[in-house]
């Protein structure tokens, strides 16, 4: 050994947690979560309250609903856990959509309890307290606060595109891709393509919570297929060969 006889190895701090982590495991397998019923609280109508998995069309088009058919002056976005990044997005298109909006953003906690209940005989009901981030982006048409330290002016109108519910919605996606794929019809084939694309934008159809932009992509690709009577060269909308033979039924 290099190491001097006094000198013995330790678990590391990693090692360290995955025993405790696997220790902690098959101790909450002895107990189940007591399942709390589902509070019922009343949303007010400016209210948007986003989670994780809402489309954030969606809340754009009831911010829409509030401005322009209740004709209120705010509305109130809030999130909490894994569902604030979503509500950021939301905010950020909501404000490129309808001018002249100030914002606050407020961040909080909340300590949400759990109750674990044994399954066997002997043992104590478990709690568990975890403390959950809080989000609340108020948008307004009417001044808000400027002292506040959460407050946003409205954006330069030169920024704002109108919501328009009838406009279809279409953005273009940049970046590089590789891969291989079989279709369907008569005739298969392989092909590699390679894109690149540029820009920045906020979409109404954003759900992967980042901007997207308009890209130009360029792929070349080899194949082959099989048709039923048709024998021949073709070009199709990327650079490419192909060849052909005759089929029959």
């Amino acid at each position: 050994s290099l190491l001097p006889g006094p000198f013995k190895l330790q678990a590391t701090p990693r090692s360290a947690a995955r025993s405790f982590s696997d220790s902690f495991r098959e101790a909450m397998d002895k107990y189940r979560r007591v399942e709390k019923p589902k509070e019922t609280v009343e949303k007010e109508e400016h209210e948007l309250r986003v989670t994780a998995t809402g489309s954030v069309s969606a809340y754009v088009a009831r911010a829409a609903t509030v401005f322009n058919e209740l004709e209120k002056k705010q509305v109130m976005i809030q999130a909490t856990g894994n569902a604030l990044t979503k509500a950021v997005t939301t905010a950020e298109v909501i404000k490129r959509r309808f001018k002249g909006l100030h914002q606050i953003t407020t961040l909080s906690t909340v300590d949400i309890v759990d109750e674990y209940e044994p399954l066997e005989e002997g043992l104590d009901k478990v709690t568990d307290t975890r403390t959950v981030s809080v989000i609340e982006i108020h948008l307004s048409k009417e001044a808000l606060d400027t002292t506040n330290k959460g407050y946003q002016p409205p954006l330069d109108e030169s920024l704002v595109e109108e919501y328009d519910p009838e406009k279809s919605k279409s953005s273009g996606k940049g970046g590089k891709s590789k891969g291989k794929g079989k279709g369907s019809g008569s005739g298969k084939g392989k092909g590699k393509g390679r894109g690149k694309g540029k820009g920045k934008s906020f979409d109404d159809d954003d759900d992967d919570d980042l901007p997207k932009g308009k890209g130009k992509g360029k792929s070349k690709g080899k194949g082959k297929g099989k048709y039923e009577e048709e024998k021949g060269k073709g070009k199709g909308k990327s650079k490419g060969k192909g060849k052909s033979k005759k089929g029959y039924k």
